[in-house]
């Protein structure tokens, strides 16, 4: 049952990430049919994180007012017809309309599936950890499938192709979630769905300088990920110089090394403190982005090795990772839906940026690019110092 439960939550995750990877081969083939530059078509990534950024603020709440299940299963819905939309959209437009709707619906298993592991395993934040990271590592095959079923999609069958595989896995996954999910959260123990005193728990959440900088933290570190994510096409097809379908170049060495973190910080987690799996984390992807950087500067991009530096940034993500999440989430224990939503918000907010604003502006170099990585994590991990010292002043007060 707790391997279903896994299997299917990390599946829940794939949703969003399946949407903003499988589609990055054909971003250059969209362009051309409607006739639009390569800034508007990188809108189509943007808009889709912004409202998915932005949803993921409520579904947290909305699950803790009518439960956990019938949130998820509402946003698939939602989310199956707007890939549907996408597979016939006409004009540019229409297909701008139909990833924000896609954007919309997406993050519902991301937020949700996090509460659910709260709900289930708060007794033992151990355990809760090492649920975390098997999910990580389940959902980081997402990534690393997705651009290259979607090159293989768009050369076989046209960049459309990519939409009707999204709306045929947003139904599996109804089917998945109707059959093999049981509610988490009882009824008893939900919140009154009442405006005012939703409002409250936000500022509640907004105010908590320990839970603000630790979401920073994670979504800072992500960032670098996001970079790359955002960069893909332009650093595979014109810094790397290969086709459509050769971004498993790319993407396999990056989810190879969270799957390959997630699975061994799964099982390290009942033998090393999480403060001490947070500082390893932090210095292998210290040292993966070092890596990178010295490369870049000193060598003309290609692979294999422009990409090896990233396996190693990411299995230290997935390291650190899971023990921030679970100490974040631990502060708010009646409020687990609308902490997770907020952490996600925060987290994917900061992709978004990054990836609409910041990869336009780096995604031209190498170099560059490694450097936006090292900035990130620098930055992440002043976060993640300064809310340690948040936490000591926060117990010296009381």
């Amino acid at each position: 049952m707790q391997r279903m439960l896994t299997v299917i939550l990390a599946c829940l995750g794939m949703v969003g990430a399946l949407a903003i990877d499988t589609y990055l081969p054909s971003i250059p083939a969209i362009g051309r049919e409607f006739a639009v530059g390569p800034l508007a078509v990188q809108q189509t990534l943007s808009v889709f994180l912004f409202t998915f950024a932005f949803m993921m603020l409520f579904y947290g709440t909305l699950s803790d007012s009518f439960g956990r299940r019938p949130v998820i299963l509402a946003a698939l819905a939602v989310y199956t017809l707007a890939s549907l939309g996408a597979v016939f959209a006409p004009s540019f437009g229409v297909l701008l309309a139909c990833r924000a709707f896609q954007g919309l619906a997406a993050g519902a298993g991301s937020v949700i599936g996090q509460a659910i592991v709260q709900d289930r395993f708060s007794h033992d934040q151990a355990h809760a950890q090492r649920i975390m990271s098997h999910i990580m590592m389940v959902f980081g095959l997402a990534p690393a499938i997705a651009p290259v079923l979607g090159g293989y999609l768009h050369v076989h069958f046209g960049w459309r192709a990519t939409f009707v595989f999204l709306a045929g896995f947003g139904a599996l996954m109804m089917l998945l979630v109707y059959r093999g999910l049981p509610e988490s959260l009882p009824k008893a123990q939900r919140h009154a769905f009442h405006g005012i005193a939703i409002a409250k728990n936000y500022l509640k959440v907004l105010r908590h300088p320990q839970f603000l900088l630790l979401s920073l933290a994670v979504g800072l570190a992500f960032s670098g990920l996001s970079l790359y994510i955002g960069s893909a096409a332009n650093f595979v097809m014109d810094i790397l110089h290969l086709p459509e379908t050769a971004f498993a170049w790319l993407f396999i060495p990056m989810i190879g090394g969270m799957v390959v973190g997630s699975a061994w910080g799964g099982k390290a987690a009942a033998r090393i403190a999480p403060a001490n799996m947070i500082w390893l984390g932090f210095g292998i992807m210290a040292a993966g982005s070092a890596i990178s950087i010295a490369y870049n500067v000193m060598l003309v991009a290609a692979v294999p090795w422009a990409v090896l530096p990233l396996a190693v940034y990411t299995f230290g993500l997935a390291v650190a990772m899971p023990a921030i999440q679970v100490g974040a989430l631990s502060l708010f224990p009646d409020n687990r839906g609308l902490a997770s939503s907020m952490m996600s918000f925060i987290q994917m907010t900061a992709f978004a940026l990054v990836s609409g604003m910041l990869a336009p502006l780096l995604f031209d170099s190498a170099l560059k690019l490694a450097c936006g990585v090292g900035g990130s994590l620098v930055l992440s991990f002043l976060c993640w110092r300064l809310s340690l010292m948040a936490t000591r002043q926060a117990v010296q007060v009381a």
